[in-house]
């Protein structure tokens, strides 16, 4: 019969531990001061409660804004508009009507009664709206010829290298001759005045877009890239679909400007060469003396430029919805 000393039950007696047991009899009573520091936990260690389930709320969906929803939210920046507008027709009223003279004469400047009243007398005039549709073809012209060349270039100078070294050095020496000076190369080349006209307007806006859908394709991620030739995509599958859509923001920059710089580049030869369009209109009506007259052509200018820079705005927005919810998150 095996009989046990009964030293051996003494709890008083130092027991020899490995450090494995020290560490879980550590570790055991650590657990225990924790579950007693707790107010209404149990002590006992050996089946600890499971954490609660977090719970997890449904965002709720974004109400659709009405259109008077719309119009009170854009309210503030109509009225800071109109502010605007206001204070400068102010300042051109006073300066014209005491002939202000301070390095800057107002003496022959036209107030803007007098502006008003010949606007009045020119909304009856046939010619004068056929000034504007002419003007606004050959920047459609134009533009849209440009915009098509520009973009499709763009993407190929920017995404293969042969394409960019056998391109872009002609380029780069083209672009810095201003519109203006092709005006005289312009009349020698094409066969009318009109083709010539479209085509400086052409070049006004072809090397902006050019520029920046080449920077739009050096910016797309590599990583979109390489994704997509993983998956299979073909080349011309690859600038669609991956290229293109990633470069949108910067080709819309693009247009942006080249719009503004084929305006300025139409006037410009319609004053030199040109026959017909608004600039023609406004050169002759400083030649006549009509100085109210100049003042319309230029304020028609500003107008059909802001509603072709709106246009290129509302398009740009509708390709590109996540930049305009964007702008509205940061808001």
């Amino acid at each position: 019969m095996l009989t046990v000393h009964p030293r051996l039950l003494e709890p008083d007696d130092p027991v020899e531990r490995t450090p494995v047991d020290r560490t879980q009899a550590d570790r055991t009573q650590a657990e225990r001061i924790a579950a007693a520091a707790l107010p209404g936990t149990a002590t006992d260690t050996t089946a600890p409660a499971s954490p609660p389930e977090p719970v997890v709320v449904a965002a709720p969906l974004p109400a659709r804004q009405g259109l008077g929803a719309r119009l009170l939210a854009a309210l503030p920046g109509m009225l800071s508009a109109a502010l605007s507008l206001g204070l400068f027709v102010a300042f051109w009223y006073f300066a014209t009507k005491y002939k202000l003279d301070f390095y800057i004469r107002f003496n022959n400047i036209p107030s803007p009664g007098e502006v008003w009243q010949n606007a009045v007398i020119l909304s009856d005039s046939v010619r004068f709206y056929e000034n504007m549709a002419i003007s606004m073809r050959r920047i459609l012209f134009g533009f849209g010829i440009a915009t098509v060349l520009g973009i499709a270039l763009g993407l190929l100078i920017g995404q293969y290298r042969p394409v960019r070294a056998l391109l872009f050095p002609v380029f780069e020496v083209l672009r810095p001759i201003p519109a203006i000076a092709w005006v005289p190369m312009a009349i020698m080349l094409w066969p009318s005045n009109e083709t010539s006209i479209v085509f400086i307007t052409f070049l006004g806006s072809f090397f902006p877009i050019l520029l920046n859908t080449i920077h739009g394709v050096n910016s797309v991620d590599p990583v979109l890239v390489r994704a997509a030739r993983c998956l299979g995509a073909s080349e011309s599958a690859l600038l669609r679909q991956v290229i293109l859509p990633a470069s949108l923001p910067h080709i819309f920059t693009g247009l942006a400007i080249g719009m503004g710089v084929a305006w300025v580049s139409l006037i410009a030869a319609e004053m030199i060469s040109g026959q017909y369009g608004i600039g023609y209109f406004t050169w002759e009506a400083y030649s006549l003396i009509e100085y109210a007259d100049i003042a319309i052509g230029m304020i028609v200018i500003g107008v059909l430029g802001l509603a072709c820079s709106g246009a290129i705005r509302l398009v740009g927005n509708a390709l590109m919805p996540w930049l305009a919810s964007q702008r509205g998150a940061e808001k």
